[in-house]
């Protein structure tokens, strides 16, 4: 399969834990191999456990391309995958997730525990104030993320949140529907720091 999107760089959040369940490990391998095929390289956390280290061993069992990115005092507790075709060391957990969302295409997050929703809540936060412009894919696997999808509605019912900033994340329920979604995702308003206090 070719790659019509365009799409070169996507950032996967996930959960780095080996007591991971295999529905979504699958997950994981599903949606990596449907970025080796349409030659879209995997940008994540570098880790060899749980989520992150299937989907790095599926790329590369599908010939893909995989970034890590993991600090330093990681890398010396031996946490890293020694088989990524890139592995970039950082010296402080603010700078790996400043790495992460280099220039990619999308942040696409998958089930995992609190370093997960804190990459995520704050590429949400650097979108809001027009500072990360690309899509934001949640995938809901087997509804892991309701909680998630009715906090982030309560946000926009109680007035944290303005009502344009439910565009700035989209939910899905399979690996199938990530590449469309971003597709579907409108280019975000560059002038969103105008309207991220809400008034």
């Amino acid at each position: 399969m070719s790659n019509n999107l365009k799409y070169n760089r996507i950032c996967v959040y996930c959960a780095s834990s080996n007591k991971t369940p295999e529905k979504y490990l699958e997950h994981g391998r599903e949606f990596a191999r449907i970025l080796a095929e349409n030659h879209i390289d995997l940008i994540f956390g570098g880790s060899r456990s749980g989520l992150m280290g299937v989907m790095a061993d599926e790329m590369h069992r599908h010939g893909g391309r995989t970034i890590g990115i993991m600090p330093r005092f990681m890398q010396e507790v031996e946490w890293h995958h020694e088989e990524l075709t890139e592995m970039i060391t950082t010296e402080t957990m603010a700078e790996r997730k400043e790495a992460m969302i280099h220039e990619v295409d999308a942040v696409v997050t998958f089930p995992g525990g609190c370093g997960t929703m804190e990459e995520f809540m704050e590429t949400l936060s650097l979108k809001r104030l027009g500072l990360f412009p690309k899509p934001m894919i949640v995938l809901n696997s087997y509804g892991y993320y309701e909680p998630l999808a009715n906090l982030l509605e309560g946000m926009l019912e109680n007035h944290f949140l303005g009502p344009k900033h439910r565009e700035m994340w989209s939910f899905v329920n399979t690996p199938e529907e990530i590449l469309p979604a971003i597709a579907a995702t409108g280019t975000w308003d560059p002038e969103a720091r105008s309207f991220a206090l809400v008034r």
